[in-house]
């Protein structure tokens, strides 16, 4: 059964794991089918992600999350939180603040995330 302190303990991980361009601890955490709907509207699958930090497009210099709810179905996690990002995208600066809903779910080698959302609030 997933908790909640796993979920947060996880979350801290994808954060650090975004700001340090670790593609393998993000490789670690997002599961192989993975699909996820990025502010622009398309959706990415887990190569496309990993590819985005490999090729240095994407460098987030800070990354404030505040989560919003939490809840635990089985064994499946959803999370909705806001979070204020800074960097740079394709070499161009950006300051913005989204909202990103993220589903974990348990599998025999761990918890993954497998999906989820992120829109400009």
């Amino acid at each position: 059964m997933i908790t909640k302190d796993e979920i947060l303990n996880l979350e801290n991980t994808l954060y650090e794991a975004i700001k340090n361009s670790d593609t393998e601890v993000l490789d670690n955490l997002l599961h192989a089918d993975l699909l996820f709907v990025v502010p622009s509207g398309q959706t990415i699958t887990k190569e496309m992600d990993l590819q985005t930090y490999r090729e240095g497009n994407l460098k987030v210099k800070e990354l404030t999350p505040k989560v919003e709810e939490l809840n635990i179905i089985a064994d499946l996690a959803i999370i909705t939180l806001q979070m204020k990002l800074k960097g740079d995208y394709n070499n161009e600066p950006f300051e913005a603040k989204y909202r990103y809903i993220r589903f974990w779910k348990e599998f025999p080698e761990g918890i993954k995330v497998v999906g989820g959302s992120g829109m400009a609030i």
